[in-house]
């Protein structure tokens, strides 16, 4: 694995619980993140995203009134910000959870507790393997397959493949 300097990188940190967020930046911080930006709401981070340039956003799940997939949800609906990289912060890591975080386009699930070298990863992945958007009548956000096909062998159902 590259070792990046991620000095340059703005993240905003979205949880309703101070104690997790402080967790959160500081460990930021310690794999070299310098601007951390905090919300505890969906509404606060949404005005943080509107004021301020952030290369992505790690959020909660659970965070009272409106979750961290509704977060997800008005991000992807906001023509200026869709296509930003979500990590999902949650200790609900169900699989219905993954799969209902997946659908409603975040980029990275991420399990709590966190250990630095997991959200280091977590990063990384999102700098390395940014994800293809895809649009459809009932989704944007990121391609939710991870397996590459480059060995399929089967018929090809779509144009550009063909």
């Amino acid at each position: 694995m590259q070792l990046y300097d991620l000095g340059s990188v703005s993240v905003l940190v979205v949880d309703d619980n101070r104690f997790m967020r402080t967790i959160v930046t500081n460990t930021l911080n310690g794999i070299g993140v310098r601007n951390v930006l905090q919300a505890d709401s969906v509404d606060q981070a949404l005005q943080q995203l509107a004021d301020a340039a952030v290369d992505m956003v790690i959020s909660d799940w659970d965070m009272g009134e409106k979750s961290g997939i509704e977060l997800i949800r008005r991000v992807r609906a906001n023509r200026t910000l869709r296509l930003l990289p979500i990590i999902m912060l949650t200790a609900n890591t169900t699989r219905s959870n993954i799969f209902a975080a997946r659908d409603a386009g975040v980029t990275e699930f991420l399990a709590k507790p966190i250990s630095a070298q997991a959200l280091y990863s977590r990063v990384v992945e999102v700098i390395e393997r940014p994800r293809q958007f895809v649009k459809t009548r009932q989704f944007f956000g990121p391609d939710r397959r991870r397996r590459r096909t480059d060995g399929y062998r089967g018929p090809k159902r779509r144009k550009e493949d063909q």
